[in-house]
């Protein structure tokens, strides 16, 4: 089954602006945010999926901010030292240093069903996010929290975060597609990328850059021993890239034998999209539903603005499958109608959800950024670490850790407060001990 593993949000959750190319990032720069609605509204997300049947899991946050990046980067003295000077002298770097972005899972890692890999392990590659600095400092944290929820070698295979360089810049599972006949059956991985960083020279975007290159999804799909008869690469479309369309999912959401996709989404789409079919008839022995929204359906402006395609696509227990949509695809007539269309048309899509996340929605992440999906068997779960599935318990305890040590108001600024520092440490290590983790985090190996 595919389980989504959601990440929770974290109490430093800000709108500092920090992703450029990330067209509502930017337009919320130094606003006021709201930490506990947004753990609040990603629970709530999980909470909708498990009540759906769909096994949900959680990513805990990373511990912010990064003292040990503020120290590289020359900060010196005791933490409420670095902390002042870095809020005198680099007031960016600090909010960097202090980003939430790790909530957004599915940039944590790329991820391989033992379906489709030579070894027959699921395995994992956690992505280098090189392109900005603020989720660049992640990787070594991504690492460790997958290893300590997925232990057994035997069944997980674990891979180092490709060279940080640009030439092998990796922005993870949001640039990646699984699609299958179903998801106990091998499958086809597509892999998109915005530039070659060898080889010859492409018309790129304009206005904003592209992330993946072909580079890091190649080196990927060697390291997960892929067959190359059933991997696909293809190019996103460099209008599309200034448009807002940083990663694929802003775009395109597959899952099983369903693509859902917006028509200026890749290069020369009619030519990939007849290629993918029958790649994935010869190889799944099934018919690819390719659903192509058009540009006069949904302009890309609306489509990046009401991440219509940042919805996550997910099979029920009883086969059909469901959009979940954020709620501003409901307020957008035009988006309103191409779902009903969906809805309408001869295809598993039966139903729609619309949640309300917009407190990360205004940072620029949908529905589909905040979880990574993996598909595991029973016996796979059955060896991964149970404290990290929702149940309805685990559910009602983390509202009630959210509403004691979240707060509702955070302004860029109070990054410089010491006090929130002491907050976070005291936030995790609570959640720590309700997913029974055990001392994961800089703060507790220290104090053990």
């Amino acid at each position: 089954m595919e389980v989504n593993f959601d990440g929770l949000v974290g109490p430093t959750h800000n709108y500092s602006g920090l992703s450029y190319g990330n067209v509502a990032s930017l337009e919320h720069r130094l606003t006021v945010s709201n930490p506990r609605a947004a753990v609040l509204q990603g629970l709530e997300k999980m909470k909708l999926l498990a009540d759906l049947g769909v096994k949900q899991g959680i990513l805990p946050p990373q511990e912010r901010p990064d003292f040990m990046a503020l120290r590289r980067l020359g900060f010196r003295g005791t933490e409420a030292q670095v902390l002042a000077e870095a809020a005198r002298e680099a007031p960016s770097l600090l909010a960097a240093c202090y980003s939430a972005s790790s909530m957004w899972a599915a940039n944590a890692a790329t991820v391989s069903p033992a379906a489709d890999t030579a070894d027959a392990r699921v395995h994992f590659t956690p992505a280098n996010l090189v392109s900005h600095f603020h989720r660049s400092i992640e990787p070594p944290f991504t690492a460790a929290m997958l290893k300590a929820i997925f232990k057994d070698e035997s069944t997980f295979a674990y891979h180092s975060p490709l060279p940080a360089a640009m030439q092998f810049c990796d922005e993870g599972a949001a640039n990646h597609v699984r699609l299958c006949s179903a998801h106990d059956s091998p499958g086809i991985e597509l892999f998109v990328y915005g530039r070659r960083a060898f080889g010859p020279a492409e018309p790129g975007p304009k206005v904003y850059p592209a992330r993946q290159s072909l580079e890091a999804s190649s080196a990927v799909a060697r390291l997960h021993g892929l067959d190359p008869q059933k991997t696909l690469f293809v190019r996103q479309n460099p209008a599309a890239i200034d448009a807002g369309v940083f990663h694929n999912d802003v775009i395109s959401v597959g899952n099983e034998n369903v693509l859902l996709y917006h028509s200026e989404a890749y290069s020369e789409a009619a030519r990939f999209a007849d290629k993918l079919k029958s790649v994935f008839s010869e190889h799944c022995g099934d018919e690819l539903i390719a659903i192509e929204i058009t540009a006069k359906q949904v302009p890309l402006a609306d489509a990046v603005h009401s991440y219509l395609f940042n919805s996550q696509l997910v099979t029920l227990p009883d086969g059909s499958m469901c959009l979940i949509a954020p709620m501003e695809c409901a307020e957008n007539r035009k988006i309103g109608m191409a779902i009903d269309q969906i809805l309408a048309a001869d295809n598993p899509i039966r139903k729609v959800e619309y949640i309300d996340i917009r407190q990360s929605m205004k940072n620029g992440g949908g529905p589909a950024c905040l979880r990574l999906r993996i598909v595991l068997t029973r016996q796979d779960i059955a060896r991964t670490h149970q404290g990290v599935f929702l149940t309805d318990s685990l559910y009602d305890d983390l509202k009630v850790w959210a509403n004691r040590h979240y707060r509702d108001r955070l302004h860029p600024d109070d990054l410089a407060d010491m006090s929130l520092v002491l907050e976070v440490r005291s936030c995790l290590d609570d959640l720590t001990q309700l997913l029974g983790l055990g001392p994961v985090y800089p703060f507790q190996k220290v104090g053990s």
